[in-house]
């Protein structure tokens, strides 16, 4: 089975957001897959999609601080900041943490660990609505 969905992600604040359930009410499909592989491809240069931590927000904050202190606004010496000042900050941090990431899917649901969910790293003050093109393969319940 191959199944292909452009989710629409509702448009979040600067930060980093749990939205493994947002996807997943995106893609029912999923639930007729034995076994298969779901890749995510996040169709915007300024934010960003990674694995970690989905029971303690503490951690998604802490996400937020690491990457302003690794990659902080406002620094001089760029030339692109067309849209603002978070503008070229946000194309980093983008390419740090990348823009897809692939799961297993088992019996219907994602192999992801007790602890983990996907977030997405909204590196924009103002990003608006986020574009995930979801590929599903594998084989059918």
């Amino acid at each position: 089975m191959w199944q292909q969905t452009l989710i629409t992600l509702r448009a979040r604040p600067r930060g980093f957001h749990l939205v493994t359930e947002e996807l997943l009410a995106g893609l029912p499909e999923i639930k007729a897959c034995r076994v298969g592989l779901l890749h995510l491809w996040l169709q915007h240069t300024s934010a960003s999609l990674t694995i970690n931590e989905n029971a303690d927000p503490a951690v998604r904050r802490d996400f937020e601080r690491f990457f302003n202190r690794l990659i902080p606004q406002g620094t001089d010496g760029y030339e692109h900041n067309d849209e603002g000042l978070d503008d070229l900050p946000a194309h980093f941090k983008a390419s740090v943490l990348g823009c897809q990431i692939s799961l297993p899917v088992t019996a219907g649901r994602l192999a992801l660990g007790t602890w983990q969910g996907v977030y997405l790293g909204e590196h924009r003050d103002h990003g608006g609505a986020r574009k995930v093109l979801a590929t599903l393969h594998g084989e059918g319940a």
